[in-house]
């Protein structure tokens, strides 16, 4: 297992932007729109949420790939890939979150 799925995923979802709405969930969330994609990105947070309340790992990794396959959708939607976001973590990691968020609040 590796990140090539994210990969294979962004190729699927960016095929779905022409499909046939009735013919694939991920079309019909491009045709609802930005705002349908991002209710969904809430919904299915609060589902990972009441997983992670729960305790029950298994819901918690059930809700949080239903969670990022969204997210991953919603930048599909805005034609971003899915790999800035990994460059962006990559940029961060090894920098202090609140050093990191005081650079961001000082660019502002």
């Amino acid at each position: 297992m590796s990140d090539d799925i994210l990969l294979r995923l962004m190729t699927v979802l960016a095929s779905r932007k022409d499909a046939d709405p009735e013919s694939s969930y991920v079309a019909g969330l491009y045709d609802q729109g930005l705002d349908s994609i991002l209710k969904k990105i809430g919904e299915e947070s609060a589902e990972t949420i009441i997983a992670a309340k729960s305790g029950d790992k298994q819901q918690i990794v059930y809700e949080t790939a239903d969670l990022w396959f969204h997210c991953m959708v919603m930048l599909a939607q805005q034609n971003l890939d899915a790999r800035l976001v990994l460059e962006e973590l990559e940029r961060r990691f090894g920098v202090s979150g609140i050093e990191e968020k005081a650079a961001r609040e000082q660019s502002k």
